[in-house]
């Protein structure tokens, strides 16, 4: 009987803990802040050597693996430079669902507008840049200077 006991004891100590500890794992996987997230050293060195085609491809490896903010900027970055303003857009639009924040998400696709000559969006793409840049960053200059290149052509 005292075994049947302990066995139960122990049996409701793992339907409680278990719960709390899988959703733990669960969330891990969404956190933006995490350490796992990937590394994009390589990408970033073949987009420098504007090698659009290979950095897409490793992308997409990498986005099959790791839902992040980043990864879906670089996707959007290397798809604009190869001309697909449209799956660039979503691309984009899915990094700032991760990380509504994301400084580099919202100067490229305010660059994105002004290369499809929407100026009303790519001013407010600018304007939330310098809610998030008081006191400015590379983000909102890069922005600027393209919004400012755009109006003299």
């Amino acid at each position: 009987m005292f075994r049947h006991a302990i066995f139960g004891i122990a049996g409701l100590c793992a339907v409680a803990i278990l719960p709390a500890a899988t959703a733990g794992v669960a969330f891990a996987v969404d956190n933006m802040e995490s350490t796992d997230a990937p590394d994009l050293t390589s990408v970033r060195t073949k987009i420098d050597a504007k090698d659009y085609a290979g950095a897409l491809a490793e992308l997409r490896d990498i986005a099959e693996e790791h839902q992040q903010a980043d990864v879906y900027n670089l996707m959007g970055f290397t798809l604009r430079k190869t001309g697909d303003f449209k799956t660039s857009l979503t691309y984009y639009t899915k990094a700032l669902e991760l990380q509504p924040d994301h400084k580099g998400a919202h100067e490229y696709l305010g660059e994105l507008y002004v290369e499809t000559d929407d100026m009303p969006k790519a001013r407010e793409q600018l304007a939330v840049l310098t809610k998030l840049c008081p006191a400015g960053c590379e983000e909102l200059e890069d922005l600027t200077k393209a919004i400012a290149a755009k109006g003299t052509n």
